[in-house]
């Protein structure tokens, strides 16, 4: 690749501009100063690359060389991942403290993954064609993961030679008669999705051992959910609980511009705690990922994509993968920041415009996937993020941006939080839409009569029509002639059509008749409608509808 040589030419922060750039690609990484900081190019204006840095850039000047070998920022993906605990940009920490000390210093770095040797076990022989995805073989990680060695999605090719046993650093475990090699690691561009063969449907709950989340508003292996809430909710209590209880084969948690005397208690608590699965420990299947406040701000861009890489990166071995990210609003507040020292057009709340694209860059690595290799297998990556919404407003850009993209909301309230509610759900503003893909599982694996149980939920069918009174009877428009004005005898049938729909549906349900079908039927939206009749005709429609509702619901009850 061609190597680009440029000067500083202004520093705002984090952002560095650099001349001399002519050539440079976008989102490809550089050395900055002469410490060798690593940034991130993400704006070019003809010569000129605007970089985000993900150290601190105290200390550079003016006319420091910047260098560019055109690659994008990666990370290394190999035996070694589970157990560690990385920073923003996918140093291991332990390794920066024993080198540094406690403070780390600006551009050290070390070479991750390669101060081990692991033995490997072939699964191959010479003579076999390869390619991308295939088992090449395994490493014991540890006695609660079995690490399968893949063939990287860019290579393919007949074995050559391949070696057994012990296999140190970055050496070829695999020679390829066409001379390409194949080591236990390789390295994946962070902001590139890793490839598969077909993406799933969800069909299979993620269970997290919570009840309001696995009964009430479940979410699917391979989706996505957030977890907004106000300060003192319980965000990160929710986080930390499902990754020591949810039943998943990898944990990815992203500590993303948290307080550090949070993230002291996740690293302070997991190697003692046990996985209630086996027994063993449960940082075994765990990988920690930190960026906590008062790391740079660049790299806690950056976090969320490594976490989701390396996630994807054990649902290809066939792994059930959680990536827990902490929180998802600390997030877009570095890429607010970002974007306003390379002075771009704000947007709502002075995000950059393109936020909601970014998050479903983040959001569609969620998924069920069948797996790249000629050994058929399926992984997943379920993605849970806590938001932190100012002032508890859902109403604001992140909340309302992940929204669009996530399958659950899993809401948080500060009344319930403060009278000791564990977990503090507002189960009114919550929902799931995994809910009805998810429905013949539970038929099948719980019980028959178990999505029944949940349906039959009077208080629910007491919330739905909560909704009614809400959208048809208290809410009016002037702009629409038939409701602009409505009559005390309008009024009268109005709710009197409300109540006989609620006293039929509340009988069929406890004679066993699914919630959602009563919610589905054309009785139902037909009230839903009821505001759209002139006052004039409205007696003898009602009296029609009152007749349907007998007849439709009486119907079910039976």
């Amino acid at each position: 690749m061609q190597t680009i040589k440029g000067k500083i030419s202004g520093i705002s922060g984090p952002t560095v501009t650099a001349k001399g750039m002519s050539g440079a690609k976008m989102h490809t990484t550089a050395f900055v100063g002469k410490d060798g900081l690593l940034g991130e190019i993400i704006k070019i204006q003809g010569e000129q690359a605007i970089l985000q840095v993900y150290e601190d850039t105290t200390g550079l000047s003016i006319g420091q060389e910047v260098v560019n070998y055109g690659k994008s920022l990666a990370i290394r993906l190999g035996p070694g991942l589970l157990s560690n605990v990385f920073d923003g940009i996918q140093r291991p920490l332990e390794s920066l403290r024993l080198k540094a000390g406690n403070f780390i210093s600006r551009g050290i770095n070390v070479d991750v993954l390669l101060d081990k040797t692991w033995e490997f076990i072939p699964k191959i022989k010479k003579g076999d064609a390869i390619g991308a995805g295939d088992v090449i073989g395994i490493v014991k990680e540890n006695e609660s993961i079995e690490h399968r060695i893949l063939v990287p999605p860019y290579k393919n090719g007949v074995v050559k030679e391949i070696k057994s046993g012990n296999i140190a650093g970055d050496e070829p475990v695999v020679i390829l008669e066409d001379k390409n090699t194949i080591s236990l690691y390789h390295e994946w561009p962070v902001r590139q999705p890793r490839p598969f063969k077909q993406r799933l449907s969800p069909d299979t709950p993620f269970f997290t051992g919570q009840r309001i989340f696995d009964t009430m508003f479940p979410v699917a292996e391979g989706g996505a959910a957030i977890v907004p809430g106000g300060f003192g909710t319980g965000k990160t209590i929710v986080e930390q609980t499902l990754a020591r209880y949810a039943k998943s084969g990898i944990i990815v948690y992203v500590g993303c511009g948290e307080r550090g005397n949070e993230m002291t208690e996740v690293l302070t608590d997991f190697p003692k705690l046990l996985d209630p699965s086996t027994g063993l420990p449960l940082s075994l299947r765990t990988v920690l990922i930190v960026n906590t406040s008062n790391m740079p701000v660049a790299a806690r861009e950056a976090s969320i994509f490594i976490g989701a890489t390396i996630a994807e990166y054990f649902r290809d071995m066939g792994y059930n993968v959680a990536l827990m990210t902490d929180s998802i609003s600390r997030w877009a507040e570095a890429l607010r920041e970002i974007s306003s020292r390379m002075e771009e057009m704000p947007g709502e709340e002075g995000y950059p415009p393109y936020l909601a694209t970014r998050l479903g860059n983040f959001y569609e690595r969620a998924g069920k996937v069948k797996c790249l290799g000629n050994v058929e297998r399926t992984g997943s990556v379920t993605i849970v993020s806590a938001v932190s919404p100012p002032g508890g407003d859902f109403s604001e850009p992140v909340t309302q941006a992940s929204l669009r993209v996530a399958g659950a909301l899993w809401a948080l309230d500060t009344d319930l939080a403060y009278r000791r509610h564990f977990p503090a759900v507002d189960w009114n503003k919550s929902f799931s839409l995994y809910y009805s893909s998810l429905k013949e599982w539970f038929t099948r694996e719980v019980a028959e009569d178990a999505i029944l149980l949940r349906d039959r939920d009077a208080d629910r069918l007491t919330m739905e029509l909560g909704r009614l009174v809400k959208e048809v009877f208290l809410r009016q428009s002037v702009f629409n002639d038939a409701d602009a004005f409505c009559t005390m005898e309008k009024q009268y049938w109005m709710m009197k059509c409300i109540i006989e729909f609620y006293g039929r549906a509340k009988k069929a349900l406890g004679e066993g008749t699914y919630l959602d079908k009563i919610l589905a039927s054309p009785i139902a939206a037909r009230l839903m409608r009821m505001q759209d009749i002139p006052s004039n005709v409205f007696k003898q429609r009602a009296g029609e509808m009152i007749g349907e509702i007998d007849v439709g619901l009486g119907g079910m009850a039976k």
